[in-house]
């Protein structure tokens, strides 16, 4: 989480402080598929890289981690992520005084707030905002799914977290207008709670008709929505029991 979150926070800050000459929107999209890549190469052995708190959540309810897991995994996340706001603030702490002249703001032409955690775009009502987080879940653990899963075609092991990189990259491509896609209540809550703390103050909560909340509850319901359309378009098609025809030919070679 630590790692994912250093290389998608610090590159908002580089390209909002740098109003625009140090990087663009792709740029946000990149770190974050690097960032994530780079988590999930580094937890996979410890935690099978759980970065995510409503890929946690989904796992638990399906009986695949305990519940005693699920709250040591969540905490590691937070903390993580709460880590990688403070640090990337010290990283940038010169620039973001300069930019502000020491008024940090949720909004206004000088805001910050959006460097840390997620904020809906203006022209997007709160349904709208729920719909989007909600939505690019689905297509997030969708695409987990799809590369992990044994039983149909997975990615090979060494391969997945490039892939998982890919597929964040992707979502924000195409997701991320409305919301910044925040998809993870992970990425979004503890560095919300690090700017309240750092002098950002309650709006960070309050703004945008109380927003927060939305980046923590749609992720945890798309996921549960994302893994019951798998389960029903694709999971109860694949019968791992039966042998492809290409799997017949290949142990015919093998026994010849």
């Amino acid at each position: 989480s630590l790692f994912t979150q250093v290389f998608g926070l610090s590159s908002v800050a580089q390209v909002v402080l740098g109003k625009g000459t140090t990087g663009h929107y792709l740029s946000i999209n990149m770190a974050f598929g690097i960032g994530v890549t780079l988590g999930i190469y580094a937890a996979g052995g410890v935690s099978g890289a759980h970065l995510n708190a409503a890929i946690t959540i989904t796992q638990c309810v399906l009986g695949n981690i305990s519940w005693k897991t699920l709250v040591a995994y969540i905490i590691g996340q937070f903390l993580g992520s709460f880590t990688a706001a403070a640090t990337v603030f010290a990283l940038y702490y010169d620039a973001i005084y300069d930019y502000t002249n020491g008024n940090l703001t949720v909004s206004g032409p000088t805001a910050t707030a959006m460097i840390f955690s997620t904020y809906p775009a203006p022209s997007v009502s709160l349904q709208g905002a729920f719909f989007t987080e909600f939505t690019a879940t689905v297509m997030l653990i969708l695409g987990v799914l799809v590369i992990h899963d044994e039983k149909n075609n997975a990615a090979i092991k060494g391969a997945q977290p490039m892939l998982m990189g890919m597929l964040v990259l992707g979502i924000g491509l195409g997701m991320g207008l409305n919301t910044g896609y925040a998809i993870n209540p992970s990425r979004d809550l503890p560095p919300r709670i690090f700017t309240a703390i750092a002098g950002w103050g309650t709006a960070v909560f309050t703004s945008d008709h109380s927003w927060w909340w939305v980046p923590v509850t749609a992720p945890i319901l798309g996921c549960f929505a994302g893994v019951v359309i798998y389960k029903i378009c694709i999971d109860i098609h694949n019968h791992p029991g039966h042998e492809t025809e290409h799997e017949k030919e290949q142990a015919g070679m093998d026994t010849s």
